[in-house]
């Protein structure tokens, strides 16, 4: 496995999934009023029962993620507890991309970027009012997420050229690993299972004659998946979901978050768990590799005037490193395939999900990843 130029190649790669929602972007102010991106609900976030979290302040300040000294520091504090990956939200929308200034002008401006890897998700699922507090109750699509063929070679061409290349991108076998949010929004838009394998494979052609040895495709795994597909995808097995893993050419599944698969409940750890028990099913129901994922914790009230239930006891930074070592049990259980761990998030605030320090907890989440996966641990 390769992975870019990080100064180390550890055993695991752990990698944080990173929300590049806090600096400041135009087509924000579609949903904010302010220049400083969702860290305006973050700050307003108030209590909607009595000892409910809120509002989470971050430890380090409301700082901007584009400005390169942000970054490093976020760097310096990932590398430092054994983060040693960023998968970046990657969004288009509307002909252009959206919220990209994290990236190119944070991340790949800090000096010390070398230190951890990064890749991409491709979030492409439609732009909606949850993002303003005003009509996030009525769930309106802004834009949507689905392109056509013409849209997705241009996605294409732009990240091959503007990310793969990067010394820092993460790759598997060599191949830079890409990963998409909605695979059924991607069918959708593409207009059905076969002109979408013809888009991949072309794809792919680009990645080789980029230098690649191919082009490692990432699914996000949810309850079911793809969610939207509404067609009958061939196979050979009963599965629908390995028969459009196989179609397609997906080569390895993750998960974004625990509540794309057990709803919020009180008890963090029985969330967690019913979430996690889903692993032993998959091993059996796909033929490509299931990379563990664990989820800091679940509480999206920033986002909404009135209450909508969360996850409200027992996510501690303890508890979170029981669930850490779970997955490096499950990575370590499964030799034959590259040791990803995947985490959300570095930084869903917005959520109440995030390893970023905040004044409650200080460092203590990051401390826990130190301990199971940190410099020296094996």
């Amino acid at each position: 496995m390769s992975g870019g130029s990080a100064s180390s190649n550890p055993e695991y790669t752990v990698a944080a999934f990173y929300w590049p929602a806090y600096h400041d972007e135009p087509r924000w102010r579609t949903f904010f009023r302010g220049t400083e991106g969702e860290w305006e609900i973050i700050r307003n976030s108030k209590p909607k029962y009595e000892g409910h979290w809120q509002p989470r302040v971050p430890l380090w300040g409301y700082e901007d993620e584009s400005d390169p000294k942000v970054m490093a520091k976020k760097i310096d504090a990932a590398a430092s507890c054994g983060v040693n990956a960023f998968i970046f939200d990657w969004y288009w929308y509307d002909g252009k991309p959206f919220l990209e200034d994290c990236i190119n002008d944070g991340f790949l401006g800090a000096p010390n970027n070398g230190k951890i890897r990064f890749y991409l998700m491709w979030a492409n699922h439609d732009a909606t009012t949850l993002w303003d507090i005003e009509r996030s109750h009525k769930h309106e699509v802004i834009w949507p997420g689905a392109v056509d063929r013409a849209t997705f070679d241009v996605v294409a061409d732009r990240v091959i050229a503007k990310y793969f290349k990067h010394p820092s991108y993460y790759r598997i076998d060599g191949k830079p690993v890409f990963s998409i949010y909605e695979i059924g929004t991607l069918i959708k838009g593409l207009g059905g299972t076969e002109k979408t394998r013809a888009a991949l494979d072309d794809f792919e052609r680009k990645v080789k004659a980029a230098g690649f040895p191919g082009l490692h495709l990432q699914g996000i795994l949810w309850g079911q998946f793809p969610k939207t597909l509404g067609e009958t995808v061939p196979g050979d097995r009963q599965s629908t979901q390995e028969n459009t893993v196989r179609a397609l050419g997906i080569d390895s599944l993750t998960n974004y978050q625990f509540v794309h698969l057990s709803a919020p409940i009180d008890d963090y750890m029985a969330w967690a768990e019913k979430a996690m028990a889903l692993w032993p099913r998959w091993d059996k129901e796909f033929s490509v590799p299931y990379f563990p994922h664990v989820s800091v914790h679940w509480d999206n009230n920033p986002r909404f005037k009135t209450y909508t239930h969360c996850v409200k006891d027992n996510a501690t930074p303890e508890n979170f490193e029981k669930l850490l070592r779970k997955a490096k049990a499950y990575a370590d259980a499964h030799p034959n395939q590259p040791k990803l761990i995947t985490i959300n998030a570095w930084n869903e605030w917005s959520e109440g999900s995030y390893l970023e320090p905040d004044t409650r907890y200080k460092m203590a989440y990051l401390e826990a990843v130190r301990r199971v996966f940190g410099p020296g641990k094996r």
